[in-house]
């Protein structure tokens, strides 16, 4: 049975133990800055439950094998780097790093320490239908680009909009719509296309600097891929890849439940649904299929794989935010 801990305790947290709970994990410790926010967040997972305020304690002294980060994103590397540094296996929301330097650092303690694993959380992109996708787009003999947009309005908003400064949308805290939303997005466009030639970030900044929506370009030698993503207005635009006559169309790049292809006839064909279910089950069950053989090497190779695609994806969104003058107080303390 696989023990873990968990950092941050707010509803994706709740929806993550869920999904580790199914398959039989077992939550034993809980950090929190405040013991009374942790004891009551930990109630509704049992009574066996170690609570810690101080997070050297709870590395040093929790009884699990596997941490579950789900922070602020400025503290995302930080506190990636000490459990590593303790031996203990990361999971952590993604951004996992707020700009390329830190990524570069998580990579260099990897290679230190081989035997620990490392996993960015980009939930959607251990779905199932997230690789029907890519075997799609390997039988259009042409292709020609993408729209994909992914729009939610945010719960902090509101509290942004009557002057509260939220943590998702606070420089201070590596935040913003890019580096939110726009991971899935980011996610999608290099899986599915590769690293682009040439990108650029057109964002809408909100008063503090942030951007809380935006448009990516992203250029590729035959074709450009376009990005819309925000967190100040819902869209309900499905997304599109295209071929030369046929495309796919996709409800929602981020939260795929619905795969249809529209053919050289205009015909309407339904390639995939997904059976409604955790939207963290997929990628719980990968990280538990690796985690609970960690001496298998191909095991190994398929954390190298996506860490591989991960590093990217950070490198992708660092750029990006150069190109728009987004600039975090984690960049100016980032280790090089």
């Amino acid at each position: 049975m696989i023990k873990f801990g968990i950092i941050g305790t707010n509803w994706i947290t709740k929806q993550f133990i869920e999904a580790a709970q199914s398959v039989g994990w077992q939550l034993t410790s809980v950090y929190s800055r405040k013991s009374v926010t942790a004891q009551q967040f930990a109630a509704q997972f049992g009574t066996a439950i170690d609570i810690y305020t101080d997070l050297s304690t709870f590395f040093a002294q929790g009884n699990f094998t596997v941490v579950y980060i789900a922070s602020p994103n400025s503290l995302h590397f930080s506190q990636a780097k000490q459990a590593l540094l303790a031996g203990k296996n990361v999971i952590v929301e993604k951004p996992a790093c707020s700009n390329s330097a830190e990524m570069k650092s998580i990579i260099k303690l990897l290679r230190q320490h081989p035997n620990r694993y490392y996993f960015e959380a980009a939930r959607h992109f251990h779905e199932p239908l997230f690789k029907t996708v890519t075997q799609q787009i390997k039988h259009f003999t042409t292709l020609q680009g993408a729209n994909l947009t992914y729009m939610k309005y945010s719960s902090r908003y509101d509290a942004f909009l009557a002057g509260a400064e939220p943590n998702v949308f606070s420089l201070d805290f590596s935040g913003g719509a890019l580096q939110d939303l726009g991971v899935y997005l980011a996610y999608n466009a290099i899986s599915w296309f590769g690293y682009p030639q040439q990108a650029t970030y057109y964002p809408y900044k909100l008063r503090n600097g942030i951007d809380g929506s935006g448009t990516v370009i992203l250029n590729y030698t035959t074709f450009n891929v376009t990005l819309n993503l925000g967190k100040t207005a819902n869209s309900y635009l499905p997304s599109e890849i295209y071929g030369l006559k046929e495309a796919l169309v996709l409800d929602n790049p981020a939260e795929l439940t619905s795969l249809t292809l529209m053919d050289e006839q205009q015909q309407s064909h339904l390639i995939a649904q997904a059976a409604p279910e955790n939207p963290m089950l997929a990628e719980v069950r990968d990280f538990n299929e690796i985690l609970t053989d960690p001496a298998n090497l191909d095991n190994k190779q398929k954390m190298e794989d996506w860490l591989a695609v991960a590093v990217q994806v950070n490198r992708l969104l660092t750029h990006l935010r150069q190109t728009a003058g987004i600039k975090f107080p984690a960049d100016e303390l980032a280790e090089i």
